[in-house]
């Protein structure tokens, strides 16, 4: 049976999604932008403010959910442009430093609420 995740500690879904969802021991994280949970905006900064708060999100719901990153099998990072890769992943970096999951990234034409990044992240226990 499948159990919706929802923190106060990450920003309130934006449409009719849910933050995430757990099913059998798999957690699928919906795309996080990089909202500030307390005030729904985006945070002020360039693309590495942004993924460190889209990161601060996912830990929420993480937390939440009673799960970690070491647990996290696959993410998806949307960049609003790819030379912003590298930057992103200075930071992505730093909360995968050992076993990181698998990935994608892609380039994409416009993101919610003009964020510079989305990623949405599976977990498995």
């Amino acid at each position: 049976m499948k159990k919706v995740i929802k923190t106060e500690n990450a920003p309130k879904a934006i449409g009719p999604y849910s933050q995430a969802i757990e099913h059998n021991g798999m957690l699928f994280i919906s795309g996080q932008i990089p909202l500030d949970p307390l005030t729904g905006k985006l945070v002020p900064g360039g693309i590495k403010e942004q993924t460190e708060q889209v990161f601060k999100n996912i830990k929420a719901i993480l937390d939440e959910a009673g799960y970690s990153f070491s647990d996290v099998v696959k993410s998806t990072c949307l960049l609003e442009e790819i030379t912003d890769f590298q930057a992103m992943n200075e930071v992505y970096s730093r909360f995968y430093a050992e076993n990181p999951p698998a990935r994608a990234a892609f380039a994409v034409k416009d993101l919610p609420m003009g964020a510079l990044i989305e990623i949405e992240t599976i977990a498995v226990k």
